[in-house]
């Protein structure tokens, strides 16, 4: 498994958060390993104080409860999420959720 971590953050509100949510996220791969690589984006909207998580799997993934989609993209399926006043170490723990979501069986 592969996970590849991106970011554009416009302001520094988010960046001490976000270094350690990246340093967490590449643990996740020695600690527990998965059929598909996926894509973790961090990002912030303009006249939005909320951290937002993309996460694109390439095949499609059972619903993850706060996160929003699938919607298809190039890559494969992108679910969202933002995070507004809540501690990393709670993030991460939905980020990893949506990471390690069970890959729905193709037919």
């Amino acid at each position: 498994m592969s996970i590849t971590i991106t970011q554009n953050l416009l302001t520094d509100a988010w960046v001490a958060e976000v270094k350690q949510l990246e340093a967490a996220i590449r643990s996740f791969v020695t600690a527990r390993m998965s059929k598909s690589d996926c894509r973790v984006a961090f990002f912030e909207v303009r006249d939005d104080a909320a951290l937002h998580v993309n996460v694109t799997h390439k095949y499609l993934t059972e619903p993850v409860s706060g996160w929003s989609g699938p919607a298809p993209v190039s890559q494969g399926f992108v679910h969202n999420r933002t995070f507004r006043d809540m501690d990393w170490r709670r993030v991460i723990r939905h980020i990893r959720d949506m990471v390690f979501a069970v890959q729905i069986a193709s037919s």
